[in-house]
């Protein structure tokens, strides 16, 4: 559970690290706001599974703005940080059921999830990186080692 909440606090700083970095640059490029907002709103629709509730229909791409983004960013690291501070190390096996968009219907474990939602947000994280290094801006640290120092 440690290495799970220690994920979780990076991902919490990462994510604020790139918004404050979007905050700065304006809404010149679209494709980084487009990948910043769907880590969020992907975030979102695994938040809600984890909560046993229906996200089929809770949008995973979208084109939203900062502003929406700042929500996104402080809704979930409250929601979050509520789930990890109910769960127990002996409900991380548990699986979940959820139905994704498409209607498809799949079970995974909780530690699956989490470790899922972490991951797929570095690696959009990455992706943006990559494109503002191609505007010329210098991209955001968000190495996980830089963080524990």
């Amino acid at each position: 559970m440690k290495t799970i909440q220690k994920m979780y606090e990076h991902l919490y700083w990462a994510n604020q690290r790139i918004l404050e970095t979007l905050q700065s640059i304006g809404d010149e490029n679209q494709d980084v706001f487009r990948l910043f907002s769907h880590i969020l709103l992907a975030e979102k629709v695994w938040i809600t599974r984890l909560q046993g509730l229906d996200s089929s229909r809770l949008p995973i791409w979208s084109d939203v703005d900062i502003e929406v983004c700042t929500e996104l960013v402080i809704q979930n690291e409250e929601s979050l940080t509520t789930f990890l501070t109910n769960l127990a190390n002996t409900d991380l096996d548990k699986l979940i059921s959820y139905t994704n968009s498409k209607g498809k219907e799949f079970k995974n474990s909780i530690r699956d999830v989490l470790t899922h939602i972490a991951l797929h947000g570095q690696y959009h994280r990455g992706q943006i990186n990559s494109r503002l290094r191609a505007e010329g801006i210098e991209p955001v640290n968000i190495d996980f080692i830089t963080f524990v120092r």
